[in-house]
């Protein structure tokens, strides 16, 4: 069950989560879009740290982010691409739109069956679903150290945050399973600045925000599931829209 608390912590993050949150290696991007394609969708697209990876590899770029903050620095940032508030479970845009959808340091966040739903339906036929996360780097003894000590129910287990995902996703097929390692330089400041932008720690009171800091005194591998929309039964692998309850017919539109 998704802890509210938690996936709301960074609704007033922007600038720090782009200042020192870590970005993703193309070797990512091409693991899910290997050829252009036509429309992407970056859902739960935080500051862009994913969806400039996207740039260049769809003909149309869209990011849909419930945080109005860190669409702020998005929009920015990247200011081509096409920038929405929304969740993943009220994804606003037209069904059968997008090519691609991703979903980077997120889909943990998501009501699963909910977002699954939605996702299938913003899809064309048969179109791609790639969820992507940087996790600590197991080798490194300060990397485990802070996740026991921002994530202690989690612990140091390296596939702990992608626990969220199995081979199966309702209405997806797994077709490729990657673990890419990367590096990248950054500053003993900015490396305790990156924990202290973490939901246990944006959630925490003073106190309990001095442990942490007190404990935590960079390297990285972005794991990648890329899933293809199922056929239906039917052989459309389309999914229909719930009606809301109590209403009649609702005509789907873009927001």
């Amino acid at each position: 069950m998704v802890d509210e608390v938690l996936a709301k912590s960074f609704l007033d993050a922007g600038e720090d989560y782009e200042r020192y949150r870590p970005g993703f290696p193309e070797a990512a991007a091409e693991a899910i879009i290997p050829v252009p394609v036509r429309a992407a969708l970056d859902l739960g697209a935080g500051t862009g740290k994913f969806t400039e990876r996207l740039i260049g590899r769809a003909s149309r770029v869209i990011a849909v982010e419930p945080s109005r903050p860190m669409l702020d620095v998005l929009r920015a940032k990247l200011p081509s691409v096409e920038a929405l508030i929304g969740t993943a479970e009220e994804v606003p845009v037209e069904d059968a739109s997008v090519d691609v959808v991703t979903v980077a340091q997120a889909f943990h966040w998501f009501d699963r069956e909910r977002a699954c739903a939605q996702i299938r339906l913003v899809l064309v036929p048969g179109g791609v679903l790639g969820l992507l996360w940087n996790r600590f780097d197991p080798a490194c003894a300060w990397d485990r150290a802070c996740q026991r000590i921002l994530h202690p129910a989690l612990g140091d287990r390296p596939g702990a945050t992608t626990a969220s995902v199995t081979e199966e996703l309702p209405g997806f097929v797994l077709e490729a399973r990657r673990e890419i390692a990367w590096r990248e330089r950054i500053t003993r400041t900015g490396y305790l600045r990156r924990w202290q932008t973490v939901s246990s720690f944006l959630v925490a009171d003073d106190r309990e925000r001095r442990r942490m800091t007190a404990g935590i005194e960079a390297a990285g591998i972005t794991e990648v599931f890329v899933y293809r929309s199922a056929k239906r039964r039917d052989g459309t692998g389309s999914a229909q829209r719930a009606e809301p309850a109590g209403s009649g017919p609702v005509e789907a539109s873009a927001s």
